[in-house]
């Protein structure tokens, strides 16, 4: 049967001082890949100046255990780190089985008996071990970049397990705005930062967001600072695995001063409405006494015998008039003050 062979160009570096077995493993790349470009070097030195050249990319390095200026743990020490993204295959006999165990701990991501190797097992290594080398870095960079935005959000976020309520992670951001130390929330559960009264509603929430789907959420809720002071937040919410734990990530905006606000519009909504009642019934009461009085001196002509007692009727609705009217201007007033003094927006 005919060998499929690979047609991607990659670029394999061999660290290899036993010209034989070198041979043996450029026969069974070669039987595989149609297009590899294969390296060969025969020590530490040199391998190390082809993995820090700019102009040599490589795209897996094969490493024998032992060579003439380095071997062992030492030389995978030296080596890993500069293999950085690529995967380090390392070739090891019967008598380094153990050690080459041992040698995926310290950042090698396969290892190969070389007396039992062969064209297809080699090419079965190489592509998983290329394909889970990607892998593991698109993790990292998706690590780094869930981190970077928890960690460096302007706004409060923290993490928290469904199950316990304890809190996982707390980004900088929630340890200044609620005063707790970082130690101090892990220490905690999310009930410490709710009022008492709010504690059973909470727990129903919780329960009710663990049995469904989606799981993303997102509400009002009163919380409490470390120096007891209770402030609303708007949460938004959604489950995550966080190193082996279920749990639920939190992002939370402080509205309180807006709160505030809203509620002092509030205020002033239910006064000016007092005043349109008052600008509508009790000012049109004196208006029409008013109107009356001056029909009343207008139809008996100004030498009439009731002219005084109309007057001093005349001076009593004004009067109630100007009573009514100063207390409009106070109550305008106290509205100007309450959005003045008691709340402004955000």
């Amino acid at each position: 049967m005919k060998t499929v062979k690979d047609y991607k160009k990659y670029q394999i570096l061999v660290v290899e001082d036993n010209d034989g077995d070198f041979m043996l493993l450029q026969d069974y790349l070669e039987e595989r890949f149609l297009s590899a470009k294969i390296s060969w070097v025969k020590t530490f030195k040199d391998a190390k100046i082809k993995l820090i050249s700019t102009d040599f990319k490589i795209d897996l390095v094969l490493l024998d255990l032992s060579l003439p200026d380095k071997s062992g743990e030492e030389l995978i020490n030296e080596l890993a780190p500069l293999c950085n993204e690529m995967p380090l295959i390392i070739l090891t006999g019967y008598s380094d089985i153990e050690f080459g165990i041992k040698s995926l701990s310290l950042g090698v991501t396969d290892y190969l008996i070389k007396d039992e190797l062969d064209g297809t097992s080699l090419y079965k290594s190489i592509l998983y071990n290329i394909e889970r080398k990607k892998t593991q870095m698109q993790l990292q960079t998706s690590e780094k970049r869930y981190s970077d935005l928890f960690h460096l959000s302007p706004l409060p976020m923290w993490v928290y397990d469904v199950e316990t309520l304890r809190f996982l992670d707390v980004n900088a951001a929630a340890v200044k705005h609620y005063g707790y130390t970082l130690q101090e929330f892990l220490e905690m559960t999310i009930s410490d930062i709710r009022p008492t009264e709010d504690i059973p509603a909470m727990i129903e929430r919780v329960n009710m967001l663990n049995g469904i789907e989606p799981k993303y959420s997102q509400g009002t809720y009163r919380h409490k600072k470390k120096n007891g002071n209770v402030i609303y937040v708007e949460i938004q919410s959604n489950t995550i695995l966080f190193k082996a734990s279920k749990g639920r990530i939190i992002l939370a905006n402080d509205i309180t001063e807006r709160f505030a606000y809203i509620e002092a519009i509030e205020k002033q909504n239910a006064k000016l409405k007092e005043i349109a009642w008052i600008q509508s019934h009790v000012v049109r009461a004196p208006l029409v006494k008013l109107m009356g009085v001056v029909q009343a001196i207008k139809t008996d002509g100004p030498s009439g015998a009731d002219n005084e007692k109309l007057y001093d009727y005349l001076l009593q609705s004004a009067a109630e008039l100007d009573v009514i009217i100063r207390d409009i201007a106070k109550k305008s007033e106290e509205i100007k003050l309450d959005i003045d003094n008691k709340a402004k927006p955000i």
